[in-house]
Order: structure tokens, then C-alpha cells, then sequence
């Protein structure tokens, strides 16, 4: 395998890097504690991919098992335990531990600890997560066609 073709033709590289301090507030917050930090989205990587830091309170849900049909995700403990499914079984995964999982597998997460977790979620390519991240909880409260449309247009389908 080799590099992909470049895609930048400058003699001289540019300067247009992105810096987030450690301090910047979370772009979501809720009661429960959990937060989710926006570190890359589509938009800032061009497409390339998209990066967030999720902090889940003690006990957090997570969404129940489903896959995507164009984005892959990736897992990264930072702290904490978080259960991850990786669409055969339970695992309790802690700092350090990491989860691929590729485009159409199946896959879950959620908190069962009474303790906070926190975890870096990779989607490659960057597809617009942000409007799912923000309405998801609104749109389940809903329900019926409408959350079934929000589901497809943000490429999440759910099996039970």
C-alpha cells in the first residue's frame, strides 16, 4: 500500500493548523454529567475525519446496539470503565483500551460504573455528528417517523 495522492501542492506548507486548549468548555452538557467536547468535526478536517472527547456520567446509558453504513468508529478509554459491545460481546474496557470498529459493525457502549468515564470517539470519514450529538435525545423523546428519518440522515440504524 502506498500514500494516498497529495492533495497539497504548495512548495512551501501553510500556516493553518488548529489549536483547542485543554480549558475549552464542552460543546454539550448535561444534567446526568455527561459532556461532549467538539475536538475535530467534519468541518474543521475537511471531511477527514471527526474527533470527540465524550465524558459519561455515572451510570450513562450509552445508545443501545446499532452500525453505520459509511462512517467507521473508534474507541479510545482515557479514564474510567466503559462497556463496549463489539457486536459478539460485553467488554469493560478502561484507560488505555481501544475499540475499531469498521464500517457496517455492530456496537454499543455505556457506562455501568457509579464512577465517570471519559473516552475519545474517532468517525472517519468526518461526517456531521454534531446535529446528531445535539438532537439525539429530543428526537427519541419524539419518536415515530420523524426519529426514524433523524436516524437514516445521520447514518445510525439500530437492531434489537
Amino acid at each position: 500500500m502506498s500514500y494516498p495522492e497529495p492533495r497539497y501542492l504548495g512548495a512551501s506548507g501553510e500556516v493553518n493548523a488548529v489549536f483547542r486548549g485543554a480549558d475549552t468548555a464542552p460543546e454539550l452538557s448535561s444534567p446526568s454529567g455527561n459532556r461532549t467536547h467538539y475536538l475535530a468535526t467534519h468541518a474543521t478536517t475537511g471531511g477527514e475525519f471527526g474527533l470527540y472527547k465524550v465524558d459519561l456520567g455515572p451510570g450513562a446509558p450509552g445508545p443501545k446496539t446499532h452500525f453505520h453504513r459509511s462512517i467507521s468508529e473508534s474507541f479510545y478509554i482515557l479514564s474510567g470503565t466503559v462497556g463496549l459491545y463489539d457486536g459478539d460481546r460485553w467488554v469493560s474496557a478502561g484507560a488505555g483500551d481501544f475499540l475499531y470498529v469498521p464500517v457496517g459493525g455492530l456496537h454499543a457502549f455505556r457506562n455501568d460504573s457509579d464512577d465517570p468515564a471519559s473516552m475519545l470517539l474517532l468517525f472517519s470519514p468526518g461526517a456531521p455528528r454534531e446535529e446528531y450529538f445535539e438532537q439525539v435525545a429530543e428526537m427519541a423523546r419524539r419518536g415515530g417517523e420523524e426519529f426514524a428519518e433523524f436516524l437514516v440522515r445521520h447514518d445510525s440504524y439500530f437492531v434489537e
